[in-house]
Formats: C-alpha cells, structure tokens, sequence
C-alpha cells in the first residue's frame, strides 16, 4: 500500500543518498532556545550550510527581516528567502518528498506540533512545509498524523527504522495505535516493513529519541548504529538494545543488516557548565559529500574513519557542532533534502 493519486500513481520516499535538487535549512530564531549561544548558533548553522553548499544548493528560510543576516553570514552557495518560522529544525517541520515510478515528485506534509508542544508558539512551523512546497511548486499530500522528519529513516526500497520511544509517545499521536501508525506510514511513504527500535539517547528530551541520533542508514541493508561502551552511562542499556534488534531483524528485501556500530560518546562542558554531547550519527548526506557534526573532541577522529570506511565514495567533512547539540540536534536535524525530480526510484 503506497501514496496513491486517483488515477492510480504510487509514491515512495527515496533514500537520502538518491540524487538531491538542493537542501534545505532554517535560519535560527527563537533567541530562547540558545541563551548565551545565540550568536555561535547562527555561526554554526552557516559553516553547515556552506560546507553543504560544496555538494548542492541551499535553500535558507530566514524569518522576515532577518534575510540579511543570514546572506551576511552565509556564503554564495546559501540562497536565502524570507518565510515566517518559530524555530529553525526543517528536517521536522519541512516536506518529505516522495517520488513516483517516472520520478516525478510530491511532497507529504505531515502534522507539526512542536515536538509535544514542546516550544511555543508554532503555528508558522505547523505551515512551513505547505509554504515551502508552494513555493518551490511541489504538489502538496496532507496527512493529519502528527510526524518529524528526524524521527524516521528509510532505505528507498521499502523499510523504515524508526523509535518506539517518539512515535508511540502520547504527546504525538494519543488517538492512534501502532497499528494505525504503521499504516500510516506504509500509505503516504511507500513503506511495506517498519522495524521499531526502543530507544532514541536517553538525553534526547526535546525530540523524545529521534531514531537519527542513534541509528541512520546509508544503504540499503547497511546502517550505522550508536553503541555505548562505557557501563556507567545510561545510553548503554538502550543502545545494547537497540542493536539486539537491528541483529535480529530483517529488511523488506529479506536482508539481515549489515551493521557498522559508532561507539564514541565526545560529552562536552560548555562555558556555562552545561554537559552536552554531539551525536556524530546525525550526519547530513549531500551529493558526493557527507556532512558530519564534530565536538573539538578526542573522538573526533574515530568517528570521522568510521563514516569514511560507511561511505568510500563521499568527502566526509567535519563542522562544529556543540552548539546545536546544546540546542537539541545535529546537523541531520537542521537539513531536509530536497530530492531532484527525474530520478526513477
């Protein structure tokens, strides 16, 4: 069961690694959020978006008003356009294309609810994607399901990896069932298998364990898992059990998973005494390059080899990243690819 039109065209949703028109991005906003760090945020935000600009168009929302910045900060490879937003995550208040068997594309527009109501206000997130799609003259699919877009990952051919700790959390979706999520899912994304970890990081209080901190794939039957090594962390438990199920799982092609654990935990002491950790698993993969969110950290460097050996044929390019990982995210949380039209799935 897939996305389908009443003339009978299906849709699915490609992989990240498919070929992309541009990336998208959101000019950070809610002053609130950062505190002290809102000035470093915006800087980490730009060095993303111009290390992405390498490989593909960006396109930056900024907040009417605030273009300016944004183009002042950002390099020539950044346009910017001027929509209302109340926070600066795409990857979960943005579009998730899909694409037909001829490639042409739409876009399903999912609920947007801020993370539980979490941050307030967010009735210009709750329409952003419809905004977006007009103007980039995507056809627009609704759905009354609330969903991020960091709160999933699929292969292109079927499967989805997602947590049971966000998607079955009553702050999203109180009057459906996993049964009904799950057909959800499979009709508006072309998914025929679902496989459920338990945890997202056990830190991860915003999003309520968005699989993209701790599991992404990056090819079909191939995925890069986080694991704890260290007993006296709390995410050792969850990440052991998360990767008991990818072990014992199988994809919709029937495939056992190949699984390339990223076992480092670079926790860092901000100025202000705050602990945080970026989580190098929520990496952005563009066209021919990989972005990846780095600590200034010893582990920096295991890391980076362990997405070089994933992916041998991209540039694997490190940017700060303990800014947003104060703020809540990764690079993966700040970006939503645009898919190109004219690709066949």
């Amino acid at each position: 069961m897939t996305q389908t039109t009443d003339e009978g065209t299906t849709y699915r949703m490609p992989a990240e690694w498919a070929p992309h028109e541009r990336c998208l991005m959101g000019w950070p906003t809610r002053e609130s959020l950062w505190g002290p760090y809102f000035a470093e945020a915006k800087a980490e935000y730009a060095a993303v978006a111009d290390a992405i600009a390498r490989f593909e168009p960006v396109l930056m929302i900024a907040n009417p008003g605030q273009g300016d910045e944004a183009r002042a900060a950002c390099g020539d490879g950044v346009e910017v356009v001027e929509l209302g937003i109340d926070d600066s995550w795409l990857r979960d208040s943005g579009p998730l294309i899909v694409l037909d068997e001829k490639g042409n594309r739409a876009a399903v527009d999912f609920g947007f609810n801020s993370w539980g109501e979490r941050f307030l206000p967010y009735d210009q997130d709750a329409t952003i994607s419809a905004r977006v799609l007009e103007t980039l003259g995507i056809e627009r699919f609704g759905s009354d399901m609330i969903l991020e877009g960091g709160s999933i990952t699929v292969d292109g051919e079927g499967t989805l990896i997602t947590t049971e700790q966000c998607l079955l959390h009553p702050n999203r979706n109180p009057g459906m069932t996993k049964e009904q999520i799950e057909a959800e899912l499979k009709a508006r994304l072309g998914i025929t298998k679902i496989i459920w970890l338990p945890y997202g990081h056990f830190d991860d209080a915003h999003t309520d364990g968005h699989v993209d901190g701790v599991c992404t794939y990056v090819r079909p039957g191939v995925v890069i898992a986080q694991t704890c090594e260290d007993p006296a962390l709390p995410d050792f438990e969850r990440m052991a059990a998360n990767l008991k199920v990818l072990r014992e799982s199988t994809d919709a092609a029937g495939r056992s998973f190949e699984i390339l654990e990223l076992p480092q935990f670079p926790i860092k002491t901000l100025p202000d005494g705050t602990e945080t950790m970026v989580a190098y698993a929520n990496f952005y993969v563009a066209n021919g390059g990989v972005v990846v969110p780095i600590g200034e950290h010893e582990l920096d460097g295991g890391a980076l080899e362990v997405l070089a050996k994933a992916f041998p044929d991209r540039e694997i390019v490190g940017v700060p990243g303990n800014i947003v990982a104060y703020g809540g995210g990764g690079v993966h949380c700040i970006t939503q690819q645009i898919p190109a039209a004219g690709v066949t799935r």
